[in-house]
């Protein structure tokens, strides 16, 4: 059975494809350090045909920015932007005083404000349980918030949750604003939602330098909680928005291939690619998407995953400042549907 811990090991004992072939080395200057930075993205980079980057172009426009003797934090400002081009969350340039970054959700409405849920849907009155705030709302429908998968959970805190929610007529699941974190956590949220074996998904790593170098995709599978653990199979809506970043964009691409399962709010931040890590001479180093995830449909999400047919919302100004939350209420309406 391949799970997803199961293929990360895989993933981490073959990414090193450098045994292969004598690494470039680079010189600690202006150039080298650029010249670095090109060519470890020209070889780990993931997306480069599914985003329809020209690289040689790019680095070539960039490399013409360069000076002699330039100083570090205008060649920072020359390599981030090139980076950029990649529009790529999980790509960042780290120094010892900045990161680089590209934030897509930045760009789109927020559809989230947690003061909104406290008062005026929980009405203040809601349990914590590790990293998950949970409650039942006055319609009788269940609400957990889960806001980082990196967050500490265990199974434990996951039954002391759902044995309390399992009254509930249907589910909220809000992971709006999560920006991602470990992807067994997502395995083992799903777990809770599913009575058989289910395919979760795919990776291909890269195996060589080449644009195309990749292995065969290796399908991982999430296998149900045992009967000694408490499940939820009632109707279940996921809430989501742009900054639903990562892992978290892995973890609505799978619940929504579940009959029981609908993803309301906005389309996720996307972020698809396992990351690879890089040292520059000058001690500076490069976090790129260097694995490639598919959804259970063999569909590359690094732009995002949409919500269910007719469950696209976003939240209005003047929503907001009623105390409405256009997303929720809309998760409601679907819940309702689907008694």
């Amino acid at each position: 059975m391949r799970t997803i811990r199961y293929i990360l090991y895989i993933i981490m004992v073959a990414m090193p494809f450098g045994a292969c072939h004598e690494p470039e080395e680079f010189d600690n200057d202006v150039y080298g350090n650029f010249d670095a930075l090109w060519t470890s993205v020209d070889q780990h980079y993931c997306f480069f045909k599914y985003k329809n980057v020209d690289w040689d172009e790019v680095g070539q426009r960039y490399r013409a920015k360069l000076r002699p003797g330039m100083s570090s934090t205008a060649l920072f400002d020359v390599c981030a932007d090139m980076l950029k081009e990649l529009r790529d969350g999980h790509t960042n340039l780290v120094s010892g005083w900045d990161v680089s970054r590209y934030w897509i959700w930045e760009q789109y409405p927020r559809n989230y404000d947690e003061r909104i849920i406290d008062q005026y849907y929980l009405n203040f009155n809601y349990k914590k349980s590790a990293s998950i705030k949970y409650g039942i709302l006055s319609n009788n429908f269940g609400y957990m918030y889960y806001g980082d998968f990196m967050g500490a959970i265990g199974e434990g805190n996951l039954d002391n949750v759902l044995a309390y929610l399992a009254s509930s007529d249907g589910l909220i699941i809000d992971v709006r604003n999560n920006g991602g974190g470990y992807l067994p956590n997502v395995e083992m949220f799903v777990r809770r939602f599913i009575t058989e074996r289910i395919h979760a998904g795919a990776i291909s790593h890269k195996t060589g330098p080449g644009h195309d170098d990749f292995s065969e995709p290796y399908d991982y599978y999430f296998e149900p909680i045992d009967d000694t653990r408490i499940k939820y199979l009632k109707p279940v809506v996921v809430l989501a928005n742009r900054a639903s970043y990562s892992a978290t964009n892995n973890f609505v691409s799978i619940m929504k291939t579940l009959p029981n399962v609908r993803i309301v709010g906005d389309t996720t931040g996307g972020g698809s690619g396992l990351p690879f890590t890089f040292d520059m001479p000058n001690g500076w180093s490069v976090r790129m998407s260097a694995s490639e995830i598919t959804d259970p449909n063999g569909v590359v999400t690094e732009f995002g995953v949409e919500p269910s047919p007719g469950c696209k919302v976003d939240m209005t100004d003047a929503e907001i400042s009623a105390g409405i939350d256009a997303i929720m209420e809309r998760a409601f309406a679907v819940l309702t549907e689907m008694q």
